[in-house]
């Protein structure tokens, strides 16, 4: 595709010898993508494939559906029997097992920000709807012994010895246990280890496994625990979403979650990317979705989100973007949500299920005025930061935006044949226009 040359402003810049200088316009990051080392094949992690052993079916890591009793007390499953979706809250211990979570919302064992850290910083304590459902939970004697149980365990992994352990009582034990309940960091694991067909250990189930409609849960579950984040704790200024795929993308488990976490500040990217936009309110069409239809790197589009070749990030990267009226993804409307999640979806079904790949999350934070869009951004974990870039801060992106197009594109035509993903308008089919975002702020809680 022919390249059309803007001399300002210059967020992406062909060399003559072949190289390609980048900047991010929201966080000034420089990065390069340099002719022969984008020759080296995509670092895929695919294991070796060992046959199933079904004995161990639903018991290969601690998020499988046989190993409910290892992770704390669950805040919410989605079911699905008989063709029909039901959400159940809070299910008490000794009915884990009475049904199967197609996915389930747990607070993480080890947490960034503990409940203790919102509590001795902040004199943060429980709500009242929460302290009774810890109540709940502990009058129920296997509530009791699960909690107990999974409290010794986080215990142990901090060094205690089982002497230590054994000193205390089960009510010192239970206290320590109360971010459980009221803690800030929830994990959204998905019910697949492999996939139902899956024969060998190359099996895995990632997001492009899922259905298209079964990942519109997925993301409607993480949507709504946002909102449960930001309500239940009002010294949240933003709850910092993301999903590490593969242990090389920094995931403890291959297996399929998401994580969401409630902070008490921007933190550094969100912040640059608001002084940006203060400078220029029009910045994310500016320098987002306009300059990357200018530059012919959109990759698929729906009616309500757009995705596009990312330029300026250290790992390539697709953006996604929501073009709801709308910026906080939980007050956007159901259809508008799954707009998002089948490009979302889409994106991930064409890296494949062998490709360690971060998803983050961002959106206008609740506390500040300047509408900013809901964005995905799906990296590929295909390379390491080393010495060069942490020296002079200039990244090396072995894949330059339009080379990263090339290889999106033609699989999602292939997907979309076969119908394993939603509906799509792909590349050529979108636009070509402007695509001109309408943004309300809607600062109410």
């Amino acid at each position: 595709m022919a390249q059309l040359q803007l001399i300002d402003p210059a967020y992406i810049t062909p060399m003559a010898d072949g190289t390609i200088k980048q900047i991010n316009p929201l966080t000034g990051t420089r990065v390069w993508t340099v002719p022969g080392r984008g020759h080296r094949p995509l670092n895929q992690h695919k294991p070796a494939a060992r046959p199933l052993d079904p004995a161990q079916a639903g018991r290969d890591c601690a998020f499988c559906q046989g190993r409910y009793r290892e992770t704390p007390p669950e805040k919410t499953r989605l079911v699905l029997a008989d063709g029909r979706w039901s959400q159940l809250d809070y299910v008490a211990a000794d009915q884990l097992f009475d049904t199967v979570a197609e996915f389930r919302v747990i607070p993480n064992l080890f947490e960034i920000l503990s409940y203790d850290y919102w509590h001795a910083n902040y004199g943060f304590e429980l709500s009242p709807p929460t302290a009774h459902q810890r109540q709940a939970y502990l009058a129920n004697p296997a509530g009791r012994d699960h909690v107990i149980a999974v409290q010794s365990t986080k215990l142990r992994a901090a060094g205690w010895s089982e002497a230590d352990i054994a000193n205390l009582t089960e009510e010192q034990i239970i206290a320590q246990a109360t971010g459980f309940f009221g803690g800030g960091h929830d994990v959204i694991v998905a019910r697949r280890h492999w996939t139902d067909d899956a024969v060998d250990t190359t099996g895995l189930a990632s997001s492009g496994s899922l259905t298209a409609a079964e990942h519109a849960r997925y993301i409607r579950l993480t949507v709504e625990s946002m909102r449960r984040l930001y309500d239940n704790n009002r010294y949240a200024r933003y709850v910092a979403v993301f999903q590490n795929w593969l242990n090389q993308a920094g995931a403890s488990f291959d297996h399929l979650h998401k994580q969401l976490v409630a902070i008490d500040e921007h933190g550094s990217t969100l912040r640059l990317s608001l002084s940006r936009a203060r400078e220029n309110p029009n910045i994310f069409n500016d320098a987002g979705v306009n300059y990357a239809s200018w530059h012919n790197l959109l990759i698929a589009e729906n009616d309500g989100a757009v995705a596009f070749a990312g330029f300026g990030h250290r790992y390539p990267t697709i953006e996604i973007y929501s073009t709801s009226a709308t910026c906080q993804p939980w007050r956007q409307s159901a259809a508008e949500i799954d707009l998002m999640s089948d490009l979302i979806h889409a994106i991930h079904a064409a890296s494949g299920p062998h490709l360690a790949v971060n998803e983050e999350w961002h959106h206008q934070p609740i506390d500040v005025d300047l509408p900013m869009p809901w964005q995905v951004a799906i990296k590929w974990r295909i390379s390491t930061v080393a010495g060069f870039e942490g020296g002079t801060q200039l990244y090396i992106n072995t894949i330059a935006p339009t080379a990263l197009r090339d290889l999106v594109v033609p699989r999602l035509f292939e997907l979309r044949q076969a119908g394993q993903i939603a509906p799509i308008r792909i590349a050529t089919e979108c636009s070509g226009a402007p695509n001109l975002l309408r943004y309300n702020p809607n600062l109410a809680r």
